[in-house]
C-alpha cells in the first residue's frame, strides 16, 4: 500500500490528497505529526527519493530548524533520520511513498511523475 505523508493543516498536503483520489491512487494516510517517523522510514523515503535530506525533504525554513542549530550542519542521512525521528515536524509534506520511489508533493503535480 502507498504511504502518504500528511499533515491536515497544509493545504498543499490536502491538495495532495484531493490530487490523488481524483487520479484513483489507493493510499493510506500517515498524520505522521501524531504518530512520528521512524528512523527506518526516513531512510526509506531518502533510499526512495533518490534525494538527500537538505535536496527537499528537510523544511529549513523551519523555525525549529534554526532553533535546533542545524542550519550548516553535515549530517549523515542516518543522524538526520534521527533528528526527523525526533523532531517530525521538520519533515517536509506531502510525500507519497510506493513500492519502489517517494515524491514530494511540492507541486502537486510531482506526486505521479
Amino acid at each position: 500500500m502507498n504511504k502518504y505523508y500528511h499533515n491536515p493543516r497544509c493545504s498543499k498536503s490536502r491538495l495532495g490528497i484531493d490530487f490523488l483520489n481524483e487520479n484513483n491512487i489507493e493510499f493510506e494516510i500517515i498524520e505522521y505529526l501524531k504518530t512520528g517517523v521512524s528512523e527506518k522510514d526516513f531512510l526509506e523515503i531518502v533510499q526512495k527519493s533518490g534525494l538527500k535530506p537538505l535536496e527537499g525533504l528537510v523544511r529549513t525554513k523551519e523555525s525549529l530548524f534554526k532553533d535546533l542549530g542545524l542550519k550548516g550542519k553535515n549530517l549523515t542521512d542516518k543522524e538526520w533520520a534521527k533528528v526527523i525521528n525526533e523532531n517530525p515536524k521538520l519533515l517536509e509534506r506531502p510525500i507519497l511513498v510506493t513500492k519502489d520511489q517517494a515524491k514530494v508533493g511540492r507541486p502537486t503535480e510531482n506526486l505521479l511523475a
